[in-house]
């Protein structure tokens, strides 16, 4: 098969996913069960991708849960993402390195 055919059958699965809600919801959502329901999804779907990268990335579970830990302790302190991200990552590393 060729190429293009991917291709072109991606991008109408992609078009088709970005045109269908409009197609499907002309007027404003009223529900406030759905209004609820829709707000959550972004977060579920970015939490569903997030949770298994970090705890398979590093390929030692210790190490995974370093990370996750300094980077949960320092968010709940209210610091920005920049120094959660470094420090969880430097964590994980040097957790790492004591391991060997």
């Amino acid at each position: 098969m060729s190429i293009w055919i991917y291709i072109a059958v991606m991008a109408a699965v992609t078009y088709l996913i970005r045109v269908i809600p409009f197609t499907l919801f002309r007027k404003k959502i009223k529900s406030q069960l759905l209004q609820s329901f829709l707000y959550y999804v972004p977060y579920a779907v970015l939490s569903a991708m997030t949770i298994p990268a970090i705890f398979y990335s590093t390929g030692n579970m210790t190490t995974a849960l370093t990370g996750t830990a300094v980077a949960l302790v320092l968010a709940y302190f209210d610091l920005p993402l920049i120094v959660v991200a470094l420090a969880a990552s430097a964590s994980a590393f040097l957790c790492g390195l004591l391991l060997v």
